[in-house]
């Protein structure tokens, strides 16, 4: 059972977020600020956190810088009135998963908290499935419809990066760090680079997953249905 973390200020939408995932069988508890969200999660960890922006003593942007830091592998869905694309890419490049613009419907909430546990599960997996195509990181190897292929060693980290977390958006930044380290000092059009060779060697339909560009703001994978 999935524990979850909500972080908000404002009593009404912890109430209406508690009711909203109540009855889909998570464990959940809750916290009004960032400090006293960290201070719960040394005493007992989480499977998610869904945070709020505007908070006294210390807001969503710090709360979700330090969650990043100290738990890299911790889901967060961001739930907030800013609605402004300059606030969604400062979300993302602060380590955020996905983000829920207020007023929302609870069954939305409920999606994308479920999309975010399962993504998790499989970014864990050492083997990744996308229609034909098989990823395998312990080897770095790729198979295509039973033929291996090989891929420059960046193409397939950025690719497992991106088949890891299906639908979640990341930034040109965030793939820059997370792939090519904080000290790289090349053109972050890299990113834009390698993307193009991808999308060339695994075109869609026929690979079962497409890499989307979402306008200012980067990168997502997802795959076809």
């Amino acid at each position: 059972m999935a524990k979850i973390l909500l972080v908000d200020d404002d009593n009404y939408i912890r109430e209406l977020m508690k009711a909203s995932l109540h009855g889909e069988g998570f464990t959940l508890w809750e916290a009004e600020n960032g400090r006293e969200a960290l201070a719960l999660l040394e005493r007992s960890p989480a499977d998610l956190v869904i945070l709020d922006v505007m908070m006294p003593l210390m807001d969503g942007w710090e709360l979700c810088r330090e969650l990043r830091r100290i738990y890299p592998e911790l889901p967060m869905l961001m739930v907030t009135a800013r609605t402004e694309t300059i606030d969604k890419v400062k979300g993302f490049e602060l380590g955020t998963d996905d983000y829920l613009v207020k007023p929302f419907d609870p069954p939305e909430l409920v999606a994308r908290v479920r999309a975010l546990l399962k993504r998790y599960r499989i970014a864990s997996s050492q083997v990744i499935r996308l229609g034909e195509v098989e990823l395998n990181r312990s080897s770095f190897e790729v198979c295509r419809g039973g033929e291996r292929m090989s891929l420059p060693l960046k193409e397939f980290e950025l690719l497992f990066k991106l088949a890891a977390h299906p639908n979640q958006i990341f930034t040109r930044n965030q793939l820059i760090e997370q792939i090519w380290g904080i000290d790289y000092e090349g053109d972050d059009r890299t990113v834009d680079v390698h993307i193009k060779r991808l999308r060339e060697r695994f075109p869609e339909p026929l690979a079962g997953f497409a890499i989307r560009t979402i306008r200012g703001l980067g990168y997502k994978l997802e795959v076809l249905a």
